[in-house]
């Protein structure tokens, strides 16, 4: 028997107002149920919102540096259970335990940027045009934000979104994905051992749809930080903006790499797998689109291909495993469907392209690695987010016509170049329209201390993370005092 486990509510594990569950699966043993979670509804969003009203003029009135310090506890918090969460992400996620552990890290990285913010909300003193003014500017906290968190780094996002906002003074509605919700589950643990009062994050797990548009749509709801799909993002930014509030949201990638003739492609290659295939593609900044000179596109397929093959399938605590299975039944047939539509319009299938069943594999939603060539920017593949370990190489005869491709995208997220001709590099990087870049990296790299965000379908708002990190969770209020 699994455990049921309840919405976190004031500082309280409490039964959803339907009094029905459902379950979160291990997607490499669908037989295995991880436990049990409210199916909420807006009854629920309504209690969590009262509760984090209640809490917010207490919290926002707390020093920032107190605020700061409950992320300072929450460092050492996830080092100390650190097997555990990576244990849980595994499972739940069906990521390898090596990449679990890895996600773990960035969480850590990301509080040791977090917990100094409280010590740099600053303002302007600002000189007025009469002697007898003192003006300067304060930063405040907007009061009662939702949090809408996705699957693939449902630690990592959920807590690097909920950290700045609860630095800033506000109070949090934390909606996770309903198939991580064992690890959201924990997270509210983490939080309040860390020593959040009652009251300031409040979770209630559900149906993204009733959950979400709760959120989006409640007048004292101020904010609203979501990381998902592009088609829920804008539909839920134009509920949040359509009412005068906040919103900020990161959506979908379909990221380019280029890769040039003076490339080490040895090299390139294994950036390509960890960027495109590791985490099985479910990376919204994974390399999707490879675009490559027609005089090296043999070489680099043929080398593509050769370093898929020895890719290891499998479930995640296995040793040696690159890949565990897809999260779920949804995200096995969201690849299946455009494997088929890539063969369907006329590319060339190199490898993987299947569902996996072989060596106890069948029980659950593993695939493999998979290589599409002889792509064109008309086709789908080209186009639409997978989500998926899945890499279309496009062949070109330019460097312009390379780059020209690149852009031509309705995302713009995050990209690459490989080159080792610093003009070529340059030019790629003032010219490429993506919010994130990089030359000779991997498409998926990032640090917590750079702003992330992208242009374009990719991105809503003010940037996460870096410098910036606490721009979206406050309001400045001019001061003019005449003492």
């Amino acid at each position: 028997m699994s455990n049921t486990y309840g919405n976190y509510i004031n500082g309280e594990w409490v039964d959803a107002a339907t009094k029905e569950t459902y379950a979160s699966i291990n997607p490499a043993n669908t037989d295995e149920v991880l436990g049990s979670f409210q199916r909420s509804n807006k009854e629920d969003v309504e209690r969590a919102i009262e509760a984090a009203e209640q809490s917010f003029e207490a919290w926002a009135n707390t020093s920032a540096t107190v605020r700061g310090d409950v992320i300072f506890r929450l460092i050492q918090l996830l080092d100390k259970h650190r097997e555990e969460l990576a244990t849980i992400i595994t499972k739940e996620v069906g990521k390898s335990f090596r990449e679990a552990n890895g996600e773990v890290q960035k969480t850590i990285d990301a509080m040791k940027q977090f917990s100094g913010e409280a010590t740099r909300l600053n303002g302007e003193t600002i000189p007025s045009q009469d002697n007898g003014i003192f003006g300067y500017t304060v930063r405040e906290p907007l009061g009662v934000v939702g949090v809408i968190a996705p699957y693939n780094f449902p630690l990592g996002i959920g807590i690097w979104k909920i950290a700045p906002a609860i630095i800033a003074g506000n109070t949090v509605v934390f909606k996770p994905a309903s198939n991580t919700s064992l690890i959201s589950v924990k997270i509210m643990e983490l939080f309040e051992q860390a020593g959040v009062p009652a009251g300031v994050i409040n979770m209630v797990t559900g149906p993204g749809g009733v959950i979400g548009d709760a959120i989006g749509s409640h007048p004292k709801i101020k904010a609203v930080s979501f990381t998902g799909s592009t088609d829920v993002g804008l539909t839920l930014g134009k509920a949040v903006t359509s009412r005068g509030a906040k919103m900020q949201a990161e959506m979908g990638g379909k990221n380019p790499s280029i890769i040039l003739e003076d490339a080490n492609i040895d090299e390139t290659i294994e950036n390509i797998v960890i960027s495109g295939f590791l985490d099985n593609g479910q990376r919204c900044t994974g390399t999707s689109r490879l675009i490559v000179p027609r005089s090296i596109a043999k070489e680099v397929t043929e080398k593509l291909v050769a370093r898929a093959k020895k890719l290891v399938i499998g479930e995640g605590f296995g040793e040696n495993v690159d890949n565990g299975p897809v999260v779920d039944e949804n995200q096995l047939n969201t690849y299946l469907h455009y494997v088929n539509s890539a063969i369907d319009e006329g590319a060339t299938l190199e490898y993987g392209g299947k569902r996996l069943t072989e060596n106890g594999l069948d029980k659950g939603y593993f695939v493999a690695p998979t290589i599409f060539s002889g792509i064109t920017s008309q086709m789908t593949i080209f186009k639409e987010e997978i989500f998926g370990p899945v890499i279309g190489i496009t062949v070109v005869d330019s460097y312009e016509e390379a780059l020209e491709l690149a852009n031509d995208s309705e995302f713009g997220l995050s990209s690459t170049i490989y080159t080792n001709d610093l003009n070529k590099a340059f030019d790629f990087v003032r010219r490429v329209e993506s919010g994130v870049t990089h030359v000779n990296i991997p498409s998926n790299y990032f640090e917590n201390q750079y702003p992330f965000g992208g242009k374009k379908a990719s991105s809503i708002g003010p940037r996460e993370q870096g410098s910036t990190a606490l721009d979206f969770w406050t309001d400045y209020k001019a001061v003019y005092m005449r003492p």
